[in-house]
């Protein structure tokens, strides 16, 4: 009897171990080749990004401003629910590796009568335990859970990448912020001298010195530089409340310290090797758990190709008492198992493999184009950061010469040497070489700002427990 039963068995034994060999591991990212240097040239005499880079450029009121807009921010609210989201997930699909049991319990009196015949009544309690489990002899729930953590993981890199973004977006509106101050100020400045210079260009026309044209000119000069005042501050303005926006608050009343960027540092930044951004991107590690999550995703896809096992148990307590369960119980006990093996579905199953594996291949490109995407983030953040440098010393010294040539021309001016069009065109020249040279600074320290975020620099102080689990 026992011997047609082993040839079965093997049998059985055998398909399982040919479909096991259907099942693959979850394919790890391949991440592109990264160069051994950059591009530009740069300098390793700076600090290293740090979790708090907002504090090199010297500003206690940036240091401020920053932080109290990561605790406020609504984006930065919005991250945090997007993880615990993700937590919930992950929570849902991990509980698939665990039986599901459910308890019931009813009671109830039931009334019936026969034709011709008087009422009778029936009473019945019952209280049952009931358990199922699937086993997961192919890693598909397994690799569903898998899947969910890596998406866990990435809601919280990508947490990481909102606070970065956000750090990023009121250290460059606060600088813009005290540039256009500097700039508000640096106007009126030359609005005093040009009112100045009309008194002298009045005066000559007055005593017959100088045509009233000349007087025309200037004074249109000054009213020219009274209306590029009222710009510049609507320009203030508007930066103001937009960093409200970002720091939570309401526009209405909210006010920051600070004048001018004159007296930010510039900060110097000590670059580490590019294959180190594929350990600081919040984007990168975005990418890659996708990446790991696509992988797993196949893996599940490919598992309920599969033959599938499910065990059941189920345990009772029933009486013929109304309510009370426990008067003349009967008892009850209950074991099964089923098989369920997929033959025909129209190839869904197998059209869902496909769309896993592609949706993973697509995502191995993504992953590919977002670290050439990082690299020139940081190349470009470079280039700017050493060209602003180069051109606003190069300003300074075209400041210094225009400041001397409207002295000369103020001076031949009141001699009478030279026209009042000459005049004029030194004080434009001078005046817009002063609001180039404010802007040149502004694009220094906005290309710092930049370069620390090209770096990726706030993963060392992740909004949401970012880190956590990529250090792991």
């Amino acid at each position: 009897m026992m011997a047609p039963r082993c040839p079965l068995a093997v049998a059985v034994l055998t398909a399982l171990v040919l479909c096991s060999c259907a099942i693959t591991q979850d394919a790890a990212p391949a991440g592109p080749a990264m160069p051994t240097a950059w591009s530009e040239a740069v300098t390793q005499a700076g600090a290293s990004p740090t979790g708090n880079w907002w504090g090199a450029f010297g500003s206690t009121a940036l240091s401020t401003l920053v932080q109290a807009a990561a605790l406020a921010s609504p984006d930065t609210a919005i991250a945090r629910e997007h993880v615990l989201q993700a937590e919930a997930q992950a929570n849902i699909a991990g509980a698939s590796l665990f039986p599901a049991l459910s308890l019931s319990a009813g009671t109830g009196h039931r009334e019936t009568r026969v034709s011709g015949s008087d009422w009778s009544g029936a009473s019945s309690s019952n209280l049952g335990l009931s358990a199922i489990y699937e086993l997961d002899l192919w890693g598909g729930n397994a690799a569903g859970r898998r899947a969910a953590q890596a998406l866990e993981q990435a809601a919280r890199f990508d947490a990481d990448g909102v606070l970065l973004s956000l750090q990023a977006g009121v250290a460059s509106g606060y600088l813009s912020l005290l540039s256009l101050r500097g700039r508000i100020a640096t106007a009126r400045e030359n609005l005093a001298i040009g009112e100045r210079v009309f008194k002298v260009v009045d005066a000559r026309v007055r005593y017959g010195a100088a045509p009233p044209l000349d007087g025309a000119r200037q004074q249109a000069a000054v009213l020219g530089l009274r209306s590029a005042i009222v710009a510049l501050e609507l320009q203030e303005r508007q930066t103001l409340y937009a960093l409200a926006i970002l720091a939570g608050r309401p526009p209405e009343g909210f006010e920051l310290a600070g004048n001018t960027v004159a007296s930010l540092s510039v900060p110097e930044v000590a670059m580490g090797l590019p294959s180190e951004l594929l350990l600081r991107r919040p984007d990168l590690a975005v990418a890659e758990a996708q990446l790991q999550a696509a992988g797993a995703n196949v893996a599940a896809a490919r598992a309920a190709l599969l033959p599938g096992i499910s065990l059941t148990a189920s345990a009772g307590l029933a009486s013929n008492a109304l309510i009370n369960v426990l008067s003349s119980p009967t008892a009850t006990l209950a074991l099964g198992a089923s098989l369920l093996q997929p033959i025909f579905d129209g190839g869904r199953l197998r059209s869902q493999v496909a769309v896993a594996s592609s949706r993973q291949r697509e995502l191995v490109e993504s992953y590919r184009k977002a670290v050439y995407a990082a690299l020139a983030d940081v190349e470009g953040a470079l280039a700017a950061s050493s060209r602003a440098r180069s051109q606003e010393a190069l300003q300074q010294q075209v400041l210094a010469q225009l400041q001397r040539a409207l002295q000369l021309a103020e001076a031949r001016y009141r001699g009478g040497a030279d026209d009042q069009l000459t005049l004029l065109e030194a004080q434009r020249s001078l005046f817009a070489a002063q609001d180039q040279l404010a802007q040149l600074r502004l694009a220094r320290l906005q290309a710092a700002v930049s370069l620390y975020k090209a770096l990726g620099a706030s993963l060392l102080q992740p909004i949401f427990d970012g880190g956590r689990l990529r250090s792991q």
